[in-house]
């Protein structure tokens, strides 16, 4: 089975054919102004439109309000919204109704107890997205390079389909799927030559080590 790969926080067209071009299965867009990646409504949508129907279209929240979903859902039209806050089940639940498009939630892993909390979201959304905690003092929660210790997914069944994330990059990725059996990886900081700035050479590399990875069925 071959392991599948979504480029988060793309910002440019030229990231957008790079991820598309090497076999990004689905591609992230940032709605979050803290974040580098944060990308306005009418840019996003002009990428968006780009990548429809050649990769999945993702949305990044974080805590969003209606309003807000409404306006990202109505604008750019993403396939999923990836949940990347404190939502709860009952909340990505709402976001579905609301928009009728899947959910990814991410899950912020420090120990094997933050793992258990994955039993929470068995029938709550499409994908889990297993993310490093960041550190205390983060002002945002996610994207800024940090891995955890792979070995606590040694040997877990999470019961659903599920992304690993965090810390991930051309040189790492082969050796993290070895460790945790991920299905699908996603990654960010690990291919851009500065924060928020995707570097098609790290994108085009980073895939075709996913890619050439497989899991056994």
């Amino acid at each position: 089975m071959t392991v599948l790969a979504k480029i988060c926080g793309v910002t440019t067209l030229e990231a957008v054919e790079a991820s598309i071009g090497a076999g990004a299965a689905y591609l992230g867009f940032v709605f979050f102004p803290r974040s580098p990646r944060h990308l306005e409504l009418e840019p996003a949508a002009r990428l968006a439109e780009a990548a429809r129907g050649r990769a999945r279209v993702v949305a990044l929240i974080v805590d969003a309000d209606d309003a807000q979903i409404e306006r990202i859902h109505e604008t750019v039209r993403p396939d999923l919204f990836q949940l990347h806050g404190s939502e709860t089940p009952e909340r990505a639940a709402e976001v579905r109704e609301l928009t009728g498009a899947g959910v990814i939630k991410a899950l912020p892993v420090s120990s094997s107890e933050n793992l258990d909390a994955a039993e929470a979201w068995r029938d709550a959304a499409d994908h889990l997205m297993l993310d490093a905690r960041p550190p205390k003092n983060a002002d945002r929660p996610g994207g800024m390079g940090h891995a955890f210790d792979w070995s606590l997914l040694q040997g877990r069944d999470l019961g659903r389909s599920w992304f690993l994330a965090g810390g991930l990059t051309p040189d790492n990725v082969t050796e993290a799927v070895a460790i945790t059996g991920a299905p699908m990886v996603d990654v960010s900081s690990g291919v851009e030559s500065a924060p928020g700035v995707k570097d098609p050479a790290l994108i085009r590399a980073f895939l075709a080590r996913a890619k050439a990875t497989s899991l056994k069925a």
